[in-house]
């Protein structure tokens, strides 16, 4: 997640830089604390922008994803004083509020500003700009697949993942989605190939970034694997999907509590 350019100092004594460090080491509750600190001693738009950022993300990793949702209502309002409406980094939070509404199931709601934000992105080569577009289209494929618009999400994600780029977290999540809509779909052998291709991708990204994702690509392979009659696999698949979602978010997140769902199916089979 790349938070802000580089004119803004990140040396180890900046209080954005710790709270940076400690998101991305997965302290999120810590992050949160920190970035909340940030908020309230800081005078620098910049700082504001980040910290309020980190909030927001903290909490949504979390589960706490409906106070994310005004969370980052609160980073869009500093963002868009300090740097316009337009900006990348304005159009980012609008992108990952959106990512939150869905996750609190609030699926029509992020569909509409996923597709917002990619209009308001569209047509630059700029790569902060690029990366947010990839960013919103994700959601988008997260709202429609949820929606059960498989076949649509289907052909967004494979549009989006044939941009030419360099591995990075949202190629994975995309990668992810593509396999949600096969399955979606029922093309679970298809669905297996591409969520063990996000794995690799995933194993290729630095390691801050590798655990978020991890027991995603759990619980999608193992939805194809019970479904294709291969349950052994899947149960193993779905309890080391259910831990790495639990020790990476906890409880409440939308990620684990969609792992605790999916083993549940083996205790009623």
């Amino acid at each position: 997640m790349k938070f802000f350019r580089s004119r803004v100092r990140r040396t180890k004594q900046s209080p954005v830089f710790r709270v940076a460090e400690l998101y991305h080491s997965g302290q999120y509750a810590e992050a949160e604390k920190a970035a909340r600190a940030v908020v309230r001693s800081s005078r620098s738009g910049e700082e504001l922008v980040v910290a309020r950022t980190v909030a927001a993300l903290s909490a949504g990793a979390q589960g706490r994803h409906t106070e994310a949702v005004s969370e980052y209502e609160e980073a869009f309002a500093v963002s868009q004083e300090f740097y316009g409406a337009e900006h990348w980094q304005t159009l980012k939070l609008r992108s990952d509020r959106a990512q939150q509404l869905a996750a609190a199931g609030r699926y029509a709601e992020s569909q509409a500003e996923c597709e917002a934000v990619v209009r308001a992105a569209a047509g630059t080569t700029d790569e902060d700009m690029r990366l947010v577009t990839a960013a919103a289209t994700n959601g988008l494929v997260y709202a429609l697949n949820a929606q059960g618009e498989h076949v649509r999400a289907e052909a967004l994600a494979r549009d989006a993942l044939a941009e030419p780029g360099e591995t990075h977290p949202v190629r994975v999540t995309l990668q992810l989605g593509l396999a949600r809509s096969l399955n979606g779909q029922a093309r679970h052998e298809e669905a297996l190939a591409e969520a063990e291709r996000a794995e690799e991708l995933r194993r290729a990204l630095p390691e801050k970034h590798r655990l978020p994702q991890a027991g995603v690509v759990h619980v999608i392979a193992a939805t194809a694997l019970l479904e294709l009659g291969r349950v052994t696999e899947a149960r193993a698949r779905a309890g080391a999907g259910h831990a790495a979602c639990l020790a990476s978010h906890g409880p409440e997140h939308h990620s684990t509590v969609e792992a605790r769902e999916l083993l549940a199916r083996f205790d009623l089979a």
